[in-house]
């Protein structure tokens, strides 16, 4: 998925921060994930991410989507919890762990697996009761262009759930490229289409630790509900 960095903070495993260790335009491509998740050991805890568990408890279980999925941390979250979740990622290797783990957490007949950029994603006639995308930072902003597409793959009544990084200082040792693919809620509005009603737009405030030392960062979070 263009430039993520799934479960980034909580599931931080190798490369400082879930970044893939290609930098410039290769680290958008799926060719620099895949070499990130070729190697034998985890990049991600598998906790799920604080926003995404803040906002599904409290949703009746259903069809879920998750997009920029990585290692299945999320799908394998919301699968015991009930839903029937398809994970997607534009990593193969990616989703081969990730199917892996959902495997060996018992919930593999509840999840389903497709390979998908979210750059050019359709949703070919498929729908689902929520969406979920964390830490998938597309460049030159294009995150709004992703937004109106991953809307396109909510069920009336269903949610659409949007979370990645607010700029901040505390990305000062990032490159500019990861710098600039950051967002803030608000800025994804324009890729709402009419029928959905917003429910959250805000940053909030999380805790992480790095190199050993505990720091405040803030989740851009989009919730909005497709009517029915």
């Amino acid at each position: 998925m263009a430039g993520h960095d799934r479960h980034e903070h909580e599931h931080e495993r190798g490369n400082e921060h879930g970044h893939s260790d290609a930098d410039g335009p290769e680290m958008f491509e799926p060719p620099a994930w895949d070499e990130a998740y070729s190697g034998d050991e985890a990049r991600w805890s598998g906790n799920p991410n604080a926003q995404l568990v803040a906002e599904a408890s409290a949703l009746t279980p259903g069809t879920a989507l998750d997009v920029g999925c990585g290692e299945g941390g999320d799908v394998i979250w919301l699968a015991q919890r009930g839903w029937r979740v398809t994970g997607a990622d534009f990593s193969a290797n990616g989703l081969a762990r990730a199917a892996e783990h959902a495997e060996a957490a018992g919930v593999a007949d509840r999840t389903d697996w497709w390979q998908v950029d979210a750059r050019t994603f359709a949703p070919d006639g498929r729908s689902f009761d929520l969406v979920t995308t964390h830490f998938l930072h597309p460049p030159d902003h294009g995150m709004v262009h992703v937004v109106r597409r991953l809307a396109g793959a909510v069920a009336p009544g269903g949610h659409l759930l949007v979370v990645g990084h607010a700029p901040s200082a505390a990305f000062a040792h990032l490159s500019a490229s990861h710098r600039d693919a950051m967002f803030l809620a608000a800025d994804l509005l324009p890729g709402l289409p009419d029928d959905f009603e917003v429910l959250v737009v805000e940053q909030r405030p999380r805790t992480t630790v790095r190199d050993g030392e505990t720091m405040e960062v803030h989740d851009s979070t989009l919730l909005a509900r497709r009517l029915p």
